[in-house]
């Protein structure tokens, strides 16, 4: 006879219930940590291993068990979905600052730079995209993580600042960022099992790579990123989050869930390195690199509250904020899909 577990402070449910808390809150927490009690991360052993050092293995750990989820049949879809992430999140947004810069000049308006403009919307935070789909989307939207593969690091940002032949992007590196997910998609098309097996991974992950990527964000840059790092954040969110939810809507046909498209409205933490990279290739750009990344810092941390409330928000008002059927989708069913074929089987044996 099974015992009811007593639940005296409901911690994982509490964050369950903002949207994308399960990352959300982990990460403010962490850049609390990072900033006033950073040397308390660094005594070594498992405390930095776990909660300074974790987020790549993790987020790879993350990838892998989403590959186990999709089918054979279903990498058309995956790829569909991710392609249109990169074009609506990254390629028009960037093109878009580009063309702004070409006309204000590299000092941007409003006090905001192009360079911390454009870093802040070529690229997009998977984590908090993996977190928000795993809850409210389907394998096909947890697959299109990929485009965050893409989009991570100084890569488009450089190639939209025409400086593509200062810095090539390593094919290796796209590689490696991909490998976790095919590999997946291996086990999990061989062995059935291992889906089932994995479906527990995101709840268990998430908090902790949540929580190590949060200690890189100092709140003090944040800070500094004042009034025209708020103002960046604010266009990030809502604006390449809509051009995201009109490819869902109208290029992916996906209706009542196209509001998924705001989660990916998102600048990634490790963006906040990218204007001293730039800075470093092209001095032109070396006296922006200061401001440019306190105003980035200020988009990683304000996106990552605002766009899955937005989501959330749409997804609400066109009934859509609930977790799909995800063994509907699926084109493999475990064990436990199979349905039971007569009420006298499921009772004992036929004699």
């Amino acid at each position: 006879m099974a015992v009811a577990t007593r639940v005296r402070v409901p911690l994982f449910d509490g964050m369950n219930r903002i949207p994308g808390g399960l990352m959300l809150i982990p990460l403010i927490l962490g850049s609390i940590f990072g900033t006033f009690f950073s040397p308390a991360l660094q005594i070594g052993s498992f405390t930095t291993a776990l909660f300074q050092n974790s987020a790549l293995p993790l987020i790879a750990l993350l990838i892998f068990a989403t590959g186990t989820q999709v089918g054979v049949r279903s990498t058309g879809p995956v790829l569909a979905h991710a392609g249109v992430i990169l074009l609506m999140k990254s390629l028009i947004p960037a093109a878009l600052v580009i063309g702004l810069g070409l006309l204000v000049g590299l000092d941007g308006i409003l006090g905001v730079s192009i360079l911390a403009l454009l870093v802040a919307v070529d690229n997009s935070n998977g984590g908090l995209w993996l977190a928000f789909t795993g809850k409210y989307g389907d394998y096909r939207d947890r697959g299109a993580y990929m485009a965050s593969a893409v989009n991570d690091g100084p890569f488009l940002s450089l190639l939209f600042l025409g400086a593509s032949g200062l810095a090539e992007i390593p094919a290796l590196a796209l590689l490696a960022a991909v490998v976790p997910f095919v590999l997946g998609m291996i086990v999990g098309n061989l062995d059935p099992k291992w889906k089932s097996v994995l479906v527990p991974v995101p709840n268990i992950v998430i908090p902790f790579f949540a929580f190590a990527l949060g200690t890189g964000i100092n709140l003090g840059n944040v800070v500094t990123g004042g009034v025209q790092g708020l103002i960046v954040g604010l266009i990030v969110a809502p604006f390449t989050g809509f051009l995201v939810y009109l490819g869902y809507r109208f290029m992916l046909r996906r209706g009542a869930k196209s509001g998924l498209g705001f989660a990916a409205g998102t600048t990634a933490g490790n963006a906040i390195a990218t204007p001293a990279i730039v800075g470093q290739i092209d001095e032109r750009f070396a006296p922006y690199v200061e401001i440019a990344t306190a105003q980035v810092a200020a988009s990683v941390l304000i996106t990552a509250i605002l766009a899955p409330l937005i989501a959330a928000v749409v997804l609400k008002r066109n009934g859509a904020l609930s977790s799909p059927d995800d063994d509907v989708a699926s084109d493999q069913p475990t064990e436990l899909d199979m349905p039971v074929e007569s009420t006298h089987e499921a009772e004992g044996p036929r004699l």
